[in-house]
């Protein structure tokens, strides 16, 4: 086998390279055929008709990187088993992000949505991907199909402003490769190096002005469900028992805003699955930080919980828990601020 830091270094170039020069061409493409998302409703944010094909490009450069490793490296079975599961529950969770594009503006309900959502997670579990600390074995898997479906909608409820879903994406693959880089968890690593040159490829045709395009939801669905699948590979118990809740730190962010507006939908008697402005992005831009700040904020915090969930993977017990109670102080302080904020 080449160096071990060779070939992750290998499938973070390689995955940020083919998204990055593939996002113009999937743009000319949406371009083309008309699939833009414009902004035609009192949810939308953006002012002009955006390219949606993102996500095409975010799939193909994290797919070349496994076939890549597939082709060059001999990987033990067990980590090919586990790749396999990530790339064919990818594939699937893409097609049907894929589809919703193709049919904007109206977009596929979110009943058949949530059915295939549910068979790329039994799918990952059946290849042995789920939580290992729950028991009985009907409890983990029930446990960790909402784990993964949860996530992968929340990133996609997350993308509601330009770098925000590419950024946390990448930064939560980053948080996950430290953890699991020194127990040499293949299959997290190499998938963890491989999501985050994708996002960060992605990223720069993101934030442009001329050239701009949103990933859409073959792109937020596809890095929400390879993330959940991710976490799902590594141990976070060696040190204290606390540590499994580290996973929920890396990808906070995300999680917290759709906690954070689906609990104020509920509050306000509406449904939780339709489109508002009660988004924490969006309250802090009606505070005055601007779109740009905004990004910078959230990724400096998804940084700081991806450390916090690295050190309750490496502190004692008593230790991991002064983070986290850390942790909720400073989220309940900030939600709060953030429900005072006035949305209209």
């Amino acid at each position: 086998m080449k160096s071990y830091t060779g070939l992750l270094l290998t499938s973070f170039i390689c995955s940020a390279g083919v998204s990055f020069f593939m996002t113009p061409l999937v743009r000319l493409l949406s371009v083309r055929l008309g699939v833009l998302d414009t902004p035609g409703s009192a949810v939308k944010t953006h002012k002009e008709p955006t390219p949606v094909f993102g996500g095409v490009a975010i799939y193909l450069g994290f797919m070349a990187t496994m076939l890549l490793l597939r082709l060059t490296t001999n990987f033990p079975t067990g980590t090919l088993y586990n790749l396999r599961a990530l790339v064919l529950g990818g594939s699937l969770i893409f097609a049907l992000g894929l589809i919703d594009d193709l049919k904007r503006p109206e977009g596929v309900d979110y009943k058949p949505k949530f059915l295939v959502q549910i068979l790329a997670a039994a799918l990952l579990i059946l290849f042995g991907l789920r939580m290992r600390f729950l028991s009985p074995a009907y409890v983990a898997a029930v446990v960790t199909g909402v784990w993964i479906v949860g996530v992968t909608n929340a990133f996609n409820i997350v993308d509601i402003m330009d770098g925000l879903s590419a950024s946390q994406a990448a930064i939560a693959a980053l948080g996950f490769l430290m953890i699991s880089l020194p127990t040499e968890e293949l299959y997290v690593n190499f998938a963890s190096a491989a999501l985050a040159g994708a996002a960060i490829g992605f990223l720069p045709w993101n934030l442009s002005r001329k050239r701009k395009i949103f990933m859409g939801d073959s792109g937020s669905l596809l890095i929400g469900f390879l993330l959940a699948g991710i976490s799902l590979g590594t141990r976070y118990s060696d040190v204290n028992d606390a540590g499994v809740f580290a996973p929920l730190l890396i990808l906070f962010v995300p999680a917290f805003d759709t906690f954070f507006v689906s609990l104020l939908r509920l509050n306000q008697g509406k449904s939780p699955f339709l489109g508002s402005k009660d988004h924490f992005a969006l309250r802090l831009e009606k505070m005055g930080f601007e779109r740009g700040q905004v990004v910078l904020m959230a990724g400096a915090a998804a940084a700081f919980l991806s450390f916090c969930a690295f050190l309750v993977t490496q502190l004692p017990l008593r230790g991991a828990i002064a983070v986290y109670a850390l942790v909720a102080l400073l989220v309940g302080w900030v939600g709060r601020r953030m429900a005072l904020v006035e949305m209209r």
